[in-house]
């Protein structure tokens, strides 16, 4: 189909894509359109990777907007809306106006009510709708993509409920769903009430098989010599044979560690493969990654990168990932060593993709677990750049010849799972059911049944095999909960009480918020650890786990600091708790060194995690801590302040004494330091500071301490002729902050 020949949309669209090279309609694209996409039908389009669901989305969004409306973009990552927020840029010269969303979950995002197209995180969108953004009930079409992900147990929930929550607002939504190939596809049509495109067509080749021994053996049993050399492992020879074609691996694994180990090991490989032009370019990105974090991650990572290769995982942090994934697509770094998050929707696709690891550790099952088709598939369709690849090619690893049938019995000739709704896990029906009593959409058991009843684990399990309501039984148990812990009251009608309103707006998991008040009942002084250990202690904080010899240690540690805690610390014969109270001591106590001052580098040697760990992990503290004060402030305890206090230092990583300077735009935790010991120990004397003595303390950054100046307020914050002060200058640089000043020392996370 000619994309001249599609109604609906404006009349710049064809012209546009055809200035991208795009002629024609791909074929699931052209079914989409005979679908009704762009005439306001909703649609679940279940298609490979690379296949074009982004157009789909586009002809759906961009009708809908030419005909007045307004569109909403879900995705599952932030990352993918910086992406999608780049991509849809383009419409921006048509006078499409494009808005983003992904933090802060107490804002309504009033101003989002001027775009045209909205792109946010699921759990952002749920946000919006616990907080009345009215501009929701303006909408005309929502793509939800990546919609398969309703199966992930911590996430799924949310897009689940929000996509109910939205239709049932707006009862003509145009839904358009997008989804990698899933077993049960028509399942989410039938509870979308949506039209159907299945289909397995991609626009180049995708061949899919197993290495073993010298031998590529692809599912359509055709055998192709690889040879392993004798200094060799499998994936070396694989990566090596693909850059000697060309092309650029991308590796899975099923650990941090085994992700930076192979990207070490494959650095050898890929070194052979980059030119002169290319080793310098890679040299100015590996500084890049050097001036985001003083961590070993970092340094090795560089390391990795001058040489052409990179590892990607959560332990890395965001700026981390994305310069990789920049140099990756920009054919600059050849591998990439990741774990499975990878996977997940982001643009990075290549001409190779090897699956090395295809198990990897559960504790559900206490050791190692299958990956499911479903997951593997996704790896496996990142091979094969449109435009770029004339073909992709993806291979598991097989260490025998039963491996090998196995594999390709397991994953290149089967189909993937169903996905199923994870709804009636208790911490996804406690936060969802509140939230849709205290945000007006059900008043009462029946009305709440009614709601649910849109939902996809309604769709699939409303009955269970003995003919029993699951449904009724999993909203009585959770109500029960709710009522318990004052969070609703219920009589001739369910309402949510003044704080059962609070938790919601704050998007805190009940239990998190039932676990909080516990602990400030009573507490008018709390230690900043105390308060650490306690929102470190909720469901909403992924704690650090104990390592091989961590118990004892902090053992001893929760018996000399059991005053500041709030609450009853377990006794060691309660195994679970004990273990979990100690992994919360684990995660306050790197919270406590961060706001301390530690280095960035000793807190990740230290508790053993990268960047992305302890910028994660400051960051949910952060809010929970918020939470807190706000939890405090409605129950009118004395804790506030204290609360207040532990929040601003673990912000911005700070003692006591420097809360007020770092909170200045562009000090952070390091300048602020160095201003302090020059004397200036606020924002007052920030704001009427001697200019050399600013200048001295920031090693004589001009545009820095111009900036800084600034936002303080100064006079005159120009740094025209001014000379540092020597005397106040702290001690020399390390080799990395002496480079010239770009405006950005990024010496620590404090300073972002």
């Amino acid at each position: 189909m000619d994309v001249a020949d599609v109604s609906g949309v404006p009349t710049w669209f064809a012209e546009h894509l055809r200035e991208g090279g795009i002629e024609s309609l791909y074929p699931p694209q052209a079914e989409a359109v005979d679908a009704g996409v762009a005439d306001g039908r909703s649609l679940v389009a279940s298609i490979p990777t690379a296949s074009g669901k982004t157009l789909i989305a586009q002809l759906a969004m961009l009708s809908a907007v030419d005909r007045g409306g307004k569109a909403l973009y879900i995705v599952p990552l932030r990352a993918l809306a910086s992406e999608k927020r780049e991509e849809f840029s383009a419409f921006e010269a048509y006078g499409v106006s494009i808005g983003v969303s992904t933090g802060n979950y107490e804002d309504s995002g009033e101003w989002l009510a001027e775009k045209d197209i909205i792109v946010a995180t699921s759990e952002k969108v749920d946000s919006l709708v616990r907080n009345g953004a009215p501009w929701v009930e303006d909408l005309d079409c929502v793509v939800s993509d990546e919609v398969h992900l309703v199966d992930d147990p911590n996430r799924g929930p949310t897009l689940e409920v929000t996509l109910a929550k939205l239709r049932r607002i707006n009862p003509n939504l145009q839904v358009v769903a997008l989804s990698a190939t899933v077993g049960n596809a028509a399942t989410l049509a039938e509870w979308l009430d949506a039209e159907l495109i299945d289909s397995t067509w991609r626009p180049n080749e995708l061949r899919t098989g197993v290495h073993y021994g010298q031998a590529l053996h692809f599912g359509d049993g055709e055998k192709r010599e690889l040879r392993v050399e004798s200094s060799e492992k499998p994936t070396e020879a694989i990566v090596r044979d693909t850059l000697d074609d060309g092309g650029s691996t991308l590796v899975f694994v099923n650990s941090r560690r085994n992700a930076e180990g192979a990207a070490k090991r494959l650095a050898n490989t890929t070194a052979n493969g980059i030119d002169r032009d290319e080793r310098d370019r890679l040299e100015a990105v590996a500084e890049e990654i050097r001036a985001v974090s003083d961590t070993e991650t970092s340094e090795d990572l560089a390391a990795c990168v001058e040489k052409g290769a990179a590892f990607h995982h959560a332990g890395c942090s965001s700026e981390h990932r994305s310069l990789v994934e920049d140099a990756f697509r920009d054919r600059l770094i050849k591998t990439i060593c990741a774990t499975p998050t990878l996977a997940a929707g982001v643009n990075t696709p290549s001409r190779r993709v090897v699956v090395r690891d295809w198990r990897r550790y559960s504790g559900d099952v206490g050791g190692m677990k299958p990956l499911s088709v479903l997951e593997v598939h996704q790896m496996m369709g990142r091979a094969g750049r449109p435009g770029r690849d004339p073909y992709g090619e993806a291979l598991l690893l097989a260490n025998s010849y039963d491996e090998l049938d196995e594999l390709l019995d397991r994953y290149v000739w089967a189909d993937p799972e169903p996905v199923e709704s994870k709804l009636a896990r208790e911490p996804s029906m406690r936060t969802h059911l509140l939230a849709t009593i205290a945000s007006g959409f059900a008043d009462s058991r029946a009305a709440l049944l009614e709601f649910l009843d849109r939902t996809l684990y309604a769709t699939q399990y409303r009955r269970g095999s003995d003919g029993s309501d699951n449904l009724e039984r999993v909203v009585d148990s959770t109500l029960a909960y709710l009522e318990r812990n004052g969070f609703i009251e219920r009589g001739d009608s369910i309402e949510a009480t003044n704080l059962g309103h609070t938790v919601s707006r704050l998007y805190l998991d009940p239990m998190s918020a039932a676990e909080i008040l516990d602990g400030l009942k009573g507490a008018t002084d709390p230690t900043a650890m105390g308060l650490y250990h306690l929102v470190s202690r909720t469901p909403d904080m992924y704690e650090l786990y104990l390592r091989a010899g961590d118990r004892e240690e902090y053992t001893m540690l929760a018996y000399e600091r059991e005053a500041e805690f709030l609450g009853e610390l377990p006794s060691e014969f309660e195994e679970g708790r004990f273990e979990d109270w100690l992994s919360a001591l684990k995660t306050a106590r790197m919270l406590e060194d961060w706001a301390s001052e530690l280095e960035e580098d000793e807190i990740a040697e230290r508790y053993g995690v990268g960047p992305g760990d302890i910028r994660g992990k400051v960051d949910t503290a952060q809010w929970l801590l918020g939470a807190a004060e706000s939890l405090a402030g409605e129950l009118g305890l004395d804790s506030v302040g204290a609360i207040r206090e532990a929040r601003k230092r673990v912000e911005h990583g700070v003692g006591e004494e420097l809360i007020d300077l770092a909170g200045v735009r562009g000090v952070g935790r390091k300048r602020a330091r160095r201003l302090y010991d020059a004397g200036i120990e606020t924002r007052a004397d920030l704001r009427n500071a001697e200019k050399p003595v600013v200048l001295g303390a920031l090693r004589g950054r001009e545009k820095t301490a111009e900036s800084i100046l600034e936002a303080a307020g100064h006079r005159n914050p120009s740094m025209d002729d001014i000379t540092p002060d020597t005397s106040v200058a702290p001690d020399p640089p390390t080799e990395r902050e002496s480079t010239p000043d770009s405006g950005e020392d990024q010496a620590s996370l404090g300073d972002f």
